[in-house]
């Protein structure tokens, strides 16, 4: 909650289901967001809910309508969706029996019918959902066109996103297998976000791990549904730290970034492998899986010919200055501007550096945790990004041992182990006493929430509010991110002590009244109640 707060995010996207601890995982974000200062809304997930619901939908909407946490325009309750066309919104309003606004994630073609709507395709695609080819190739700005067109001067929830990669194989029943081609997207989209001003923004997201475009912390407490195959030593809290002056700029209303650096930071971001490399002998995905929902292809994921063998580099600067990439063998130096700099440099096996100078000073320098690879990482096609900074941020590693429940089936035997391998600080870190890259940190908590927005958005007002769609089921079978909240309740209560996360399944929080004695090298579970 205190990170998300401290970035400038202001409503979390609860996305949810019809499982048996959905209310109790509501009541728990609720109650936490109210501690918080926080707003939360609920975005109703159509891969499990059905368009013949729409009763259960408005009475789930005046359950939590009431709470003080909830995200409102005006009067009325905020409350979208992921996917849901032909959605009957009347029969919903009429069984909520409150205001409501009603943005959900319909097609450009129906979005009329709502109050506004929110567009989740946050990365150039085909159309089809697969990446884009040289026969179709549809960017986000014609798909923000298409939304804002058939809105017809309604709100528009803009969608951003840093990357897109899932790779399950047979081992699971949601199998799927394919990436959009991201490489700078989360900076170029954020100055498309602040070109287009948008009176919403929704980050895709704060916690699917499965497709790889989460922007939170790896140590958040989650159960893993097979995602830590890719996702192990992956750290992204980077692209938040990226985020941080455009989501400033977004909300005062600014052409450009630049006026909102506040400290001199260098983020970087690359696969751990070049595309080449051969992995079919041991990949996950080699075995014949369910294709149903087309998601599916074995071995190299579907649009891996779209990716850049790309090392990525934004630079945020006070002031002018120089900076240096080595990739491998491959070093390169850049003239960076006041403000936000971005290159891509070829990749090359080996280890990754990066530094700062300014009037023949070193102001930042440092080598990153992850070297690139010539081999496949635990015989697999990883296709996520590893995103590092400097100056370093802390550790951050998948927590055992839920986070890793799902590692171990689909890999080759002993090809790798379920357990975090990175170093704790990046080697040769330089941040000079004094310099204008010194940084601190917020310590954070695994309950998620976001703060008190700056300024409630109204249909007829144009101000500003940001959204992060979090996730806590990522196990759903259709394609693109799930957007539902990290959240699951204890299986331990009545004043029990917990030696092991194994015990806080689904939740991974402790209840009132639980005590937590587990391993010392694991930092303590957070309180379900957010206390």
């Amino acid at each position: 909650m205190s990170r998300a707060k401290s970035f400038g995010i202001d409503a979390f996207a609860l996305n949810i289901g019809t499982d048996n601890f959905t209310d109790q995982q509501l009541d728990y974000a609720y109650q936490s967001a109210a501690k918080n200062g926080m707003k939360v809304f609920i975005s109703f997930d159509f891969n499990l809910w059905k368009t013949g619901q729409a009763a259960d939908i408005g009475a789930k909407i005046k359950q939590y309508g009431g709470e003080d946490a909830q995200l409102k325009v005006g009067d009325q309750v905020f409350v979208s969706t992921f996917l849901g066309d032909g959605l009957d919104l009347d029969t919903v309003r009429s069984a909520a029996g409150i205001p409501l606004f009603i943005a959900p994630n319909f097609q450009a073609s129906n979005a009329a019918a709502a109050d506004g709507a929110f567009n989740w395709m946050a990365w150039p695609s085909n159309g089809a959902n697969k990446a884009p080819t040289a026969a179709s190739n549809v960017t986000l700005t014609d798909d923000d066109q298409a939304y804002i067109s058939a809105l017809g001067g309604k709100p528009y929830i803009a969608p951003a996103s840093p990357w897109f990669s899932t790779h399950y194989g047979a081992e699971v029943s949601y199998s799927k297998n394919f990436v959009f081609p991201s490489d700078l997207l989360w900076y170029n989209r954020w100055n498309e976000i602040l070109k287009l001003s948008p009176q919403y923004v929704e980050i895709i997201t704060w916690n699917d791990y499965g497709e790889s475009h989460y922007i939170g912390p790896l140590s958040s407490q989650h159960s893993d549904d097979g995602n830590s195959k890719w996702v192990n030593d992956m750290p992204h809290n980077g692209w938040l730290e990226m985020a941080k002056p455009f989501i400033a700029a977004y909300k005062a209303g600014s052409l450009s970034v630049n006026d909102h650096v506040e400290r001199d930071q260098i983020i970087y971001w690359y696969r751990p492998t070049l595309k080449s490399a051969k992995c079919d002998s041991t990949d996950n995905t080699m075995k014949p899986a369910d294709d149903s929902t087309g998601n599916f292809f074995q071995g190299l994921p579907n649009g891996a010919d779209a990716v850049s063998d790309s090392v990525f580099v934004v630079a945020l600067l006070t002031e002018a200055g120089t900076v240096q990439v080595s990739s491998g063998s491959n070093s390169q130096t850049f003239a960076g501007q006041a403000g936000a700099n971005a290159w891509a440099v070829k990749m090359e096996i080996g280890k990754q550096s990066f530094s700062l100078t300014r009037g023949g000073q070193t102001v930042l320098s440092g080598t990153s945790l992850k070297d690139i690879s010539g081999d496949c990482i635990c015989g697999i096609y990883n296709f996520n990004a590893y995103v590092g900074t400097l100056p370093a941020g802390e550790p951050d590693a998948l927590r055992s041992p839920n986070a890793f429940q799902g590692f171990t089936p689909g890999l080759s035997s002993g090809i790798c182990q379920p357990t975090p391998s990175l170093g704790t600080v990046p080697q040769n870190a330089t941040v000079p006493t004094g310099s204008a890259g010194g940084t601190s940190r917020v310590t954070v908590p695994a309950t998620i929430s976001t703060p008190e927005p700056s300024g409630i958005a109204t249909p007829l007002v144009q101000t500003t509010t940001l959204a992060a769609s979090s996730s806590s089921s990522t196990t759903q079978p259709s394609a693109p991110a799930t957007i539902t909240p990290s959240t699951t309740t204890s299986a331990s209560r009545d004043g029990s002590v917990v030696t092991g996360l194994s015990q806080l399944f689904p939740t991974n929080c402790l209840q009132v009244g639980q005590v937590w004695a587990g391993l010392a090298v694991l930092d303590p579970p957070a309180k379900c109640d957010g206390r």
